[in-house]
C-alpha cells in the first residue's frame, strides 16, 4: 500500500479543501473513463489531466516520478513483448523478431492508461490520512468490516515490516548468508513462519488492548463530512472534463 499513497500532500494544496468523498469518486471517474478510452490523442489528454491534478495536490515531482517509475517496471515486460506478439504491418526487425505498428501502439496505449490512472489516483486520493480514507469509503457505503480490514492492514503492515527486518537482522548477526541451498531455503521458511507467528501474537495483543478501550466493531469518528459549493465546483470541473474525453474518444472512433 505504501507503493501506492504517495507522500503526504501539502495541508496547503487545493485539493486538500476537497471533500474526500467528492475526490474518492472522482479518482473513480477518472480510472474508469481513461482505461474505456483507446486512442493516443484521447490518452495523452488523460495523462495532461492527471498531471494537473499533480499539481493542484502539491505532491513532489521527484519522488512522484519514481514512484511512477516502480509502476511502469511491472508493466515493462509486457509492453516490450506486446510489438513483437501482436500481428500487423511490420515496424522494425530485431534478432529476427518483427515488430508491428499496431503491437506498438497497443504498448503505447497501456502505458499512458497506466500512468494516467495511477496519476490521478495518487493526486486525489495518495494524500488522505488512512482515517480520512476510512471514514469517507464509510460514508460512500463501503461495508464497515472492509473499511476496518483496510485500516488496519494500512497501519500494522509497517509493523510487519519492521518485525521482518529485526529478524532478518537477528539472522545476519548469526553469520546467516543467502545462497542457493535447502538450508537457506529451511531459513527462510523459519522466518517467514516466525513473522507470521508474531503476527498473530500481535493482532490478539491490539484487539485485547482495543477491547480494554471500548471497541465494540465499530470505530467513531468525531469529524464529520459535509459536501459543500467548492465540492460541487470540483465534481462539475472534474465531469465536465471527463465528457470531454468521451466526446474526443467518440470523435477519433468515428474518423
Amino acid at each position: 500500500m505504501d507503493h501506492l499513497l504517495s507522500p503526504a500532500v501539502p495541508r496547503q494544496s487545493a485539493l486538500c479543501a476537497i471533500d474526500p468523498r467528492a475526490r474518492i469518486l472522482g479518482a473513480c471517474a477518472f480510472a474508469l473513463v481513461t482505461v474505456a478510452c483507446g486512442q493516443t490523442p484521447v490518452l495523452i489528454a488523460a495523462l495532461g489531466m492527471a498531471g494537473g491534478l499533480m499539481a493542484l495536490s502539491g505532491l513532489a515531482a521527484g519522488p512522484t516520478l519514481r514512484r511512477m517509475a516502480a509502476m511502469d517496471g511491472f508493466i515493462v515486460v509486457l509492453i516490450a513483448l506486446l510489438p513483437f506478439t501482436v500481428p500487423g504491418d511490420p515496424a522494425f526487425a530485431l534478432w529476427g523478431l518483427t515488430a508491428s505498428w499496431q503491437g506498438l501502439r497497443q504498448a503505447l496505449e497501456i502505458l499512458l492508461t497506466a500512468n494516467a490512472v495511477v496519476l490521478a489516483l495518487m493526486a486525489l486520493v495518495g494524500g488522505m490520512e488512512p482515517v480520512t480514507l476510512g471514514h469517507a469509503l464509510f460514508r460512500l457505503g463501503v461495508p464497515a468490516k472492509l473499511v476496518h480490514l483496510m485500516m488496519f492492514t494500512i497501519r500494522y503492515i509497517e509493523v510487519l515490516r519492521a518485525e521482518y527486518l529485526r529478524l532478518s537482522r537477528a539472522m545476519a548477526a548469526r553469520a546467516f548468508r543467502p545462497r542457493t541451498g535447502w538450508h537457506t531455503y529451511r531459513s527462510y521458511g523459519y522466518l517467514v513462519g516466525m513473522v507470521l507467528v508474531r503476527a498473530v501474537d500481535r493482532s490478539e495483543r491490539v484487539l485485547g488492548a482495543m477491547k480494554c478501550r471500548g471497541f465494540a466493531g465499530h470505530i467513531p469518528v468525531l469529524d464529520m463530512l459535509a459536501y459543500g459549493p467548492r465540492d460541487a465546483i470540483f465534481a462539475a470541473l472534474l465531469g465536465a472534463a471527463l465528457a470531454a474525453l468521451c466526446l474526443a474518444e467518440a470523435a477519433h472512433a468515428a474518423f
